[in-house]
């Protein structure tokens, strides 16, 4: 996928596994079409449905892409007009304002949890209350992150694309279910799914790893029920990116998180 879209700019940043930004400078044309037809190429060839956002800036490109899905996913939300394909960067003031307006605070990019929370406490609610702050406030209250996020949603932009980021030292694939799993075959099967991205992201950086955590947990908004949680680490007889050893050692884990007893060694 990524270097079915990477054919379409001169530069391309890989962000992460299924999501990468791409450089459009100097590229002529409708940058709108052309993104439809990037849409259209990786679904052709990979069979991926995607969606695209654009902007001057990689906070405003990140808020793009969130808005062309939910806009698509979500009916209401956005204009139907914004699904799929975003262009944050052909829009007037007045209906940026209007698209900020209707996005919470929480969806920009280099928003967590803990600051988006402050934010809002302090009746910073959507992305439009926070382009009217003033960024060296933010930055003595807040952060200079948090500066240049509010500077990068003003069309000023303070993260260049990085053509080689350096490897991530730790990888971490983890969800929370969205209801109660009871069945270790359940359980096992979203090990072996998160243990297959974590080695895609792996390899997508060219690394290697000597060993695995695996670890599990109840879920702790859930007070009234018995709370566990349980981990442990894996070595691996040497460093792998393979799928189907790191799979095999994170199932082994889990059998030994649920047991207590290591896995049977092979006769």
């Amino acid at each position: 996928m990524m270097s079915v879209a990477g054919a379409f700019a001169p530069r391309q940043e890989v962000y992460s596994i299924d999501e990468s930004f791409l450089d459009f400078t100097g590229v002529q044309g409708d940058l709108v079409a052309i993104c439809r037809d990037v849409r259209a190429r990786v679904l052709q060839w990979v069979g991926i449905p995607t969606c695209v956002g654009l902007g001057p800036t990689k906070t405003l490109a990140k808020l793009a892409n969130h808005i062309a899905k939910s806009a698509e996913r979500k009916p209401g939300s956005y204009s139907a007009a914004l699904a799929q394909v975003c262009h944050l960067g052909a829009m007037s003031k007045p209906e940026l304002d209007s698209i900020f307006a209707a996005t919470a605070v929480g969806e920009v990019w280099g928003v967590g949890r803990r600051i988006g929370a402050q934010l809002v406490d302090a009746g910073v609610k959507t992305v439009l209350d926070l382009v009217r702050l003033d960024p060296m406030t933010v930055r003595r209250r807040f952060s200079v992150v948090l500066e240049k996020t509010v500077r990068e949603l003003l069309g000023v932009e303070c993260i260049g694309l990085d053509d080689t980021p350096q490897p991530k030292q730790q990888i971490m694939v983890s969800r929370s279910f969205g209801h109660t799993v009871t069945r270790g075959f359940d359980l096992a099967t979203a090990v072996t799914d998160f243990t297959s991205r974590a080695a895609e992201k792996l390899r997508l950086q060219r690394g290697a790893t000597a060993a695995i955590v695996v670890f599990i947990r109840t879920s702790p908004f859930r007070a009234d029920d018995l709370q566990y949680s349980g981990s442990t680490t894996m070595p691996l007889v040497r460093p792998t990116a393979d799928s189907a050893a790191l799979v095999a050692a994170a199932l082994a884990g889990l059998r030994l998180i649920k047991t207590g007893k290591p896995p049977a060694l092979p006769g």
